[in-house]
């Protein structure tokens, strides 16, 4: 499994050095797992001469590919995301650029031979339970040249905020990258009642990865119409900033004061139950959060007496008809994230109720919707405004039809 994603990250590689393009264009997401990412590629593609454009995207967007994919000679590279769209990429590069993909989403293969996806899905690891984006594009870096080993730290920091651990501790590749920074003194590990602790060393004592990644969501999330991703990559390479803990802290009552009041709307009435599913609509009243949030506000509000630990939980935002570092581009599109109650991971993960990376995406495509990355436990895809109810029904025709009850 492992050594045939090194093998197929060599071939990349070899194209990436013969490739006359010495500027990489960089596409990734703006979570922890994102920006960490991003600061991983392009620390090791500055060592190797490139220059590095980055782009953050809450999502890869149809209507951002068609711009992106109007260049030629271009090399773009696509993080934490992309992996099951690598058939769409490929339809839109037509051999044009060499594109490379370093995702860890449920991926397809591409059909263009200059679309490489390297997303660790095609070679037998689980992006839910094995290997974060942030310790894929180590992993690619670490290829490129030895010299990236010192970059684990970046990839643990990645892996703990992605927040998929068994038995409460990291497994697999993200635990292999988190052992490599203990070995260089970057890391500690705590063992406690429920699993593992991991801290960040730095000059100024230590950090617990998930709080640092919880920091990096902020940025990412909450500042994304404010560079906060900008602000995130800089965390990421050379450390939090009494800068940055400003723009956290603006940020975080920013996220608090529109929290609150969507919760209050929620307590009188705006929860819609179906069968299976609860759902809400914050329409436009996140912004200037970027659309990310509506998934951390599911996550915020799904362990609570809110919600209906036996049904699967939905929020609807509409998208901002506007990208940083884009021209105008309209949209006219809603974004659903899904998430689930303890109770229903458990049902999930022992195959008694439907996983969200099957059933989200296949109602979305039923409605001519967008879907890319999505986990069996968080999932996202986009859909036309004014198709948010058939949506659901979509939903629950698939899950009437699987018999869950």
């Amino acid at each position: 499994m492992l050594n045939n994603l090194i093998n197929a990250m060599e071939q990349a590689i070899q194209e990436v050095r013969q490739w006359p393009e010495k500027t990489a264009q960089v596409f990734h997401h703006n979570d922890a797992d994102g920006l960490t990412s991003g600061a991983i590629l392009t620390r090791a593609l500055e060592r190797e001469g490139f220059k590095v454009r980055r782009f953050c995207l809450e999502k890869p967007y149809p209507a951002v590919l068609k711009k992106v994919f109007e260049q030629e000679g271009r090399l773009l590279i696509f993080a934490d995301f992309a992996g099951r769209i690598a058939p769409m990429l490929s339809d839109l590069n037509k051999g044009r650029n060499l594109t490379l993909i370093l995702d860890h989403h449920v991926a397809e293969a591409s059909t263009d031979p200059k679309v490489h996806n390297l997303d660790p899905d095609l070679f037998g690891l689980k992006g839910d339970r094995d290997i974060s984006a942030s310790t894929t594009c180590y992993l690619f870096a670490l290829t490129l040249n030895s010299i990236n080993r010192d970059l684990a730290h970046i990839a643990a920091v990645g892996a703990v905020g992605d927040g998929f651990f068994v038995d409460g501790q990291l497994v697999s590749q993200n635990r292999d990258v988190a052992m490599e920074a203990v070995q260089q003194g970057l890391m500690e590990i705590q063992k406690h009642e429920t699993g593992e602790r991991y801290l960040l060393t730095g000059p100024n004592g230590q950090i617990p990865c998930i709080e640092l990644g919880d920091y990096l969501d902020i940025l990412g999330g909450v500042g994304y119409y404010q560079q906060g991703p900008d602000m995130g990559v800089k965390v990421c390479l050379e450390g939090v900033t009494p800068e940055s803990d400003r723009m956290v802290e603006e940020l975080k009552a920013v996220r608090t004061k529109i929290f609150n009041e969507e919760i209050k709307r929620l307590q009188t009435g705006a929860l819609i139950k179906t069968a299976h599913i609860q759902w809400f609509h914050v329409e436009k009243r996140l912004f200037p959060m970027g659309v990310k949030m509506i998934g951390a506000f599911c996550d915020a509000i799904k362990d609570t007496d809110l919600i209906d630990p036996r049904k699967y939980l939905a929020g609807f935002q509409i998208i901002p008809d506007e990208i940083p570092g884009f021209d105008a581009i309209t949209f006219n599109e809603v974004k659903i994230s899904m998430r689930v109650s303890p109770f229903m991971e458990g049902e999930i993960r022992a195959g008694r109720a439907l996983g969200l990376n099957i059933l989200l995406p296949e109602a979305t495509n039923r409605l001519g919707g967008f879907s890319d990355a999505c986990h069996s436990l968080t999932a996202a895809t986009t859909v036309a405004i004014g198709k948010e109810e058939k949506l659901i029904d979509e939903m629950e025709k698939i899950l009437k039809g699987e018999s869950y009850v």
